[in-house]
C-alpha cells in the first residue's frame, strides 16, 4: 500500500492536477453565479454553460501562456455578461488575472500586460453596458476591486517568490565560496607543509652528510670525534623523521581531523642557540648577534623566522665556507634577518639565487607582509629579511 501511496500523491500534487482543479473550482463557482445571480435577464442554458466552460477552462494552459488565458477567459466571460446572464465577479478571468501578476514572463514587460489588462476590463465592462443599456457603476466598481485585488495578490506571491529564490541562490553562492576557501587554505597548508618538509629534510641531511664526513675522516684518529659525530646524526635523524611524519600525516586526506594530530608547529627563534651549536658541532663557525629589545612575536612570526634562519644556515653550510654571521634586529615595527657567509676562494656560485629555499623563504615572507632578498655580494652570499610584526597569519 505505501509503494502504491507516494506515486498517488505525487500525481494529486502534480502542476496539471493542481490547474486541474483551479479550473474546476472557478467552473463551479461560475455556474453557480449563473444559475442564481441577481439580476439575470435570462435563465442558464446550453450556450451559458458552454460560454462559462470557455471563461475557466483555459486555466489548464496558465503556466505556458498566462496572458493569452486572461484574454480568453475575460472575452468568453464579456459575452456572457452580454447575453444578460448578471455581472457578478468572473471567477475565471480573476484567477488568470492572478497567474499573470505572478509571472516573471509577464512583469518582464510591465507596460505591455498592464495596457492588455485594462484593454480587457474595458471589454468586459462594454459587455455589461450591453446588457444594462448603460454604464453598470456598481458592479464596475465591485470588479475594479476584485481585479485589482487579484493583481496585488499575484504580485506579491510572485515578490516572495523571488525573494525566496535570492536566498536560495545567495545560500549556493555561500556554499560555492565556502567550499573555494576550505580548497584555497588546504592547497596554502600543503604549500606550507612542502616548505617546511623541504627545510627540515634538507637541514638533516646537510648536518648528517658533515657529520658522516668527519666520522669517516676521524674514525682511525679520533674515536672520540668520531662517537660525537655519529650520536649527532642519531639525534639529527631521530628528530627528523618525527619532523617528516607529523608533516606527512597532515596530508593524508584519508585521515579523521582527530588521528592526523595538531597541525606541525616548528620551532622558533628560541630555539636558535641550538640551531647554530648543531652547526658548530658539524664544524661550522656561527656567530649569532642580536639587536634591540626583544619583544613578543606572534606564533607564525616566530616560527617563520626560525625557519628562515635555518634555511639560510643550511646554504651557508654547503655553499659557504665553513662561517656564518647571523643577526636578528627588533625594530619598532618590524624584525629583521640577517645571515652572511663567505665563499669559497675563487668559486663562481655559492648558494642558488633561486632555488627551492631561496623561493621558500620569500614565500614566507610575502605571507607575513615581509620581504626578503639574496644574492652575493663583494665575496660573500647575504639573506635578508624584513618580517612585520602586525603581518599575516600563516608562513
Amino acid at each position: 500500500m505505501t509503494s502504491l501511496a507516494a506515486p498517488i500523491r505525487a500525481h494529486w500534487l502534480g502542476p496539471r492536477t493542481r490547474d486541474a482543479l483551479v479550473a474546476l473550482v472557478a467552473f463551479g463557482l461560475t455556474l453557480g453565479l449563473l444559475a442564481g445571480a441577481h439580476g439575470s435577464s435570462r435563465e442558464l442554458e446550453p450556450l451559458g454553460v458552454v460560454l462559462a466552460g470557455a471563461a475557466c477552462f483555459p486555466l489548464l494552459e496558465r503556466r505556458r501562456s498566462p496572458l493569452g488565458v486572461f484574454a480568453l477567459t475575460t472575452c468568453a466571460s464579456a459575452v456572457l455578461a452580454a447575453r444578460g446572464y448578471g455581472f457578478g465577479p468572473p471567477f475565471g478571468p480573476t484567477f488568470a488575472l492572478f497567474f499573470v501578476a505572478a509571472d516573471e514572463r509577464t512583469q518582464a514587460n510591465l507596460r505591455s500586460t498592464g495596457l492588455a489588462v485594462l484593454a480587457l476590463f474595458g471589454l468586459h465592462i462594454g459587455g455589461a453596458m450591453i446588457a444594462h443599456d448603460g454604464f453598470p457603476t456598481d458592479p464596475v466598481l465591485f470588479g475594479t476591486l476584485v481585479w485589482g485585488g487579484a493583481w496585488l495578490i499575484g504580485d506579491q506571491v510572485r515578490q516572495r517568490r523571488q525573494r525566496l529564490a535570492e536566498l536560495e541562490e545567495r545560500a549556493r553562492r555561500a556554499e560555492r565560496e565556502s567550499e573555494r576557501e576550505r580548497r584555497l587554505a588546504a592547497a596554502e597548508e600543503r604549500t606550507r607543509i612542502a616548505r617546511d618538509l623541504h627545510d627540515s629534510a634538507a637541514h638533516a641531511v646537510n648536518v648528517i652528510l658533515v657529520q658522516a664526513g668527519a666520522a669517516r675522516l676521524l674514525q682511525q684518529r679520533d674515536p672520540d670525534a668520531v662517537n660525537a659525530a655519529l650520536s649527532t646524526i642519531e639525534d639529527v635523524a631521530r628528530h627528523t623523521i618525527t619532523d617528516i611524519d607529523a608533516l606527512i600525516r597532515g596530508l593524508r586526506e584519508d585521515l579523521p581531523a582527530g588521528a592526523r594530530g595538531e597541525p606541525h608547529a616548528p620551532a622558533g627563534l628560541a630555539a636558535l642557540d641550538a640551531l647554530a651549536e648543531l652547526h658548530r658541532t658539524a664544524g661550522m663557525h656561527v656567530h649569532v648577534a642580536a639587536n634591540g629589545a626583544s619583544t613578543p612575536l606572534a606564533p607564525a612570526l616566530d616560527q617563520a623566522a626560525y625557519r628562515i634562519l635555518q634555511e639560510s644556515l643550511t646554504n651557508a653550510a654547503r655553499h659557504g665556507d665553513g662561517a656564518a654571521e647571523v643577526t636578528v634586529s627588533y625594530g619598532e615595527t618590524a624584525l629583521a634577518l640577517e645571515v652572511s657567509n663567505p665563499l669559497p676562494a675563487g668559486a663562481n656560485g655559492g648558494a642558488p639565487e633561486s632555488g627551492h629555499g631561496i623561493l621558500g623563504m620569500r614565500e614566507r615572507a610575502a605571507l607575513l607582509g615581509g620581504h626578503l632578498t639574496a644574492g652575493r655580494r663583494g665575496g660573500r652570499f647575504r639573506v635578508h629579511a624584513e618580517l612585520p610584526y602586525n603581518g599575516g597569519s600563516g608562513a
